[in-house]
């Protein structure tokens, strides 16, 4: 009898525990693989949908470049969020997602990031001779893979920076990297996307770069398993909903 007893308790205790502990889901999972610029508006945006539509989401947050090469050996992700075209065309290209399931949905800037304990005056154009204050490290992105790399090799080309820069490059797994980089004071400077230097509280905008330095700054959204939840997700993050939370990250909303 005593062993029911406390049998019956366990149980009781460990269902209590499931209850409390653990959210309740009426539908499966839906799995998103994200770049790592998107993490904390998408984690505010999973919140609302978990809420609403009963429904988990798993996220995996990285490069653009990191996430695709995962999804292409076959990770499980029913949705992708790149930072820029190239790598959801590469996903395309492998018949891993079809034209008419990816929506090009948001815009960025790139900018110029500092320590917010360091002061710098730099002006953004090929007048200024950037060896005059850059005498530590630049971070951002690996410059041949990752989306904010490329658009910041861009960037400091067109504006004619690049050979002086480039020796004292660091180049990151993402831009969240990059902006850690700084915001520790690892890296005197950093090239982020506005959005990435607006959640941090340890960095400042040195500066702005024009938008015809760099390719336009574009996230498209793909289906690469499509499911009913997967669509519902899908069309989740085109809704006026989240197009309201974009922009209070700071994203432009394309679609």
């Amino acid at each position: 009898m005593f062993k029911i007893q406390t049998a019956s308790v366990l149980c009781s205790v460990l269902t209590c525990g499931l209850f409390f502990n653990g959210a309740v889901f009426a539908n499966d999972a839906v799995t998103v693989y994200a770049a790592a610029s998107l993490t904390n508006v998408i984690n505010d945006l999973n919140a609302i949908y978990e809420k609403k539509q009963k429904t988990e989401v798993k996220t995996s947050y990285a490069g653009s470049s990191t996430l695709a090469k995962q999804i292409e050996a076959g990770a499980p992700a029913d949705i992708f969020i790149s930072a820029d075209g190239q790598w959801m065309d590469y996903l395309q290209n492998k018949q891993m997602v079809a034209a008419t399931d990816r929506v090009n949905l948001l815009g960025n800037r790139l900018v110029l990031i500092r320590p917010k304990d360091r002061p710098l005056k730099i002006k953004i154009e090929k007048t200024f001779d950037i060896s005059t204050v850059l005498q530590g490290k630049l971070c951002t992105g690996d410059t041949k893979s990752v989306p904010v790399g490329k658009y910041a090799k861009q960037a400091l080309t067109s504006i004619g920076w690049w050979d002086e820069v480039r020796p004292r490059l660091v180049e990151t797994e993402d831009v969240r990297a990059a902006l850690n980089f700084v915001a520790r004071g690892e890296c005197q400077l950093g090239i982020v996307y506005a959005t990435d230097a607006a959640i941090s509280k340890n960095v400042l905008v040195a500066g702005v770069f024009p938008e015809n330095s760099h390719s336009a700054i574009i996230y498209p959204v793909g289906l690469i398993k499509k499911n009913a939840e997967s669509i519902k997700y899908y069309k989740f993050i085109q809704s006026p909903e989240a197009k309201t939370v974009f922009k209070k990250y700071g994203f432009s909303v394309l679609k």
